[in-house]
């Protein structure tokens, strides 16, 4: 079934690319809401921007979605992997900057908000997205796919010419609520000598060693070092969750992404909608499943049969 938050939760802090103060509400919705920001500093016009893949308007070094009137709100992604981790189908964002609080760099601060509040399941079918066929998008050598599967499956691979990094590769299945240890606390990633040049481009500019992982080429430069071996890849898995959560439900199918970011998840998304029969609406209805160590599964309404495991 759906899911909102049982009261509302707010946090401050710094946008990562703004560099502004921000204060953040997250509000219960009612059932078929979905998620929705609201610029509560916006007042000459509509001031309301969902959080959907057909609203995203720029990728660059994170994702930013906008309304017809101009308002828009910037690094969504790991607040939306946070939403999709946690269950949470309908809420209502509340914000006074045009862009989310980075917080730590992670997702973590996000399931802990979430978490102090709790959830409540809504008497409404959660909607999903069901892959039915394989879809492609590729740059140069980056590429997406999103297959068929039975299940909520993110996977990918990563490879970085620097001693801290490398040749990096990830999988996890979104089950039984295991994205908050394997990969809510990954942290997003930069390098020291690409900061110049980020905020001459207004990116950066609240970047700091306390919500970020830095490198120079010696290493990594934050004193605690890092919270996985391969945090980097667990963190881009991070951003493809919260990015494939614009696709208006839970994906049904297996994300596989090599040298994936912001833009190839978001053009992955036109791809599998606009691709006839690629792709199917189901409504699941959460029930426990004795047969698989009473992991919460899903069925779809179908003659509820064909049971797959989400979050």
């Amino acid at each position: 079934m759906q899911q909102t938050l049982k009261s509302s939760v707010q946090c401050v802090g710094v946008g990562l690319h703004s560099g502004a103060d921000v204060t953040m509400v997250i509000n219960p919705a009612g059932a078929d809401h979905g998620i929705v920001f609201v610029r509560t500093d916006v007042t000459n016009g509509d001031n309301r921007i969902p959080a959907r893949w057909d609203h995203v308007v720029d990728t660059r070094m994170c994702t930013v979605v906008a309304n017809k009137n101009g308002a828009s709100v910037g690094t969504i992604e790991h607040l939306m992997a946070a939403l999709r981790g946690c269950g949470v189908d309908n809420a209502l964002i509340e914000l006074n900057g045009p862009e989310i609080p980075v917080m730590d760099g992670s997702s973590a601060p996000f399931v802990a908000l979430i978490d102090s509040v709790g959830t409540k399941a809504q008497e409404a079918p959660r909607r999903a997205i069901r892959v039915l066929k394989e879809v492609e998008v590729r740059d140069g050598d980056k590429v997406v796919r999103l297959r068929p599967s039975n299940g909520a499956v993110f996977g990918g691979a990563i490879d970085f010419n620097h001693p801290s990094i490398g040749h990096q590769t990830y999988q996890t299945r979104l089950v039984n609520g295991n994205f908050r240890h394997d990969i809510a606390d990954a942290r997003t990633f930069g390098f020291v000598q690409e900061v110049e040049a980020l905020r001459a481009a207004g990116l950066a500019r609240g970047g700091s060693l306390d919500n970020a992982i830095v490198l120079n080429d010696a290493g990594v430069m934050n004193d605690g070092g890092l919270r996985f071996a391969d945090e980097f890849i667990r963190h881009k898995l991070l951003d493809a969750i919260g990015d494939l959560y614009l696709a208006g439900g839970p994906i049904i199918g297996e994300y596989d992404g090599f040298k994936a970011g912001h833009a190839l998840n978001n053009q992955i998304l036109h791809v599998l909608f606009s691709t006839p029969g690629a792709w199917v609406p189901v409504d699941l209805f959460v029930e426990y499943d004795a047969m698989n160590d009473g992991v919460l599964s899903a069925v779809p309404d179908d003659a509820r049969v064909g049971s797959v495991a989400i979050a």
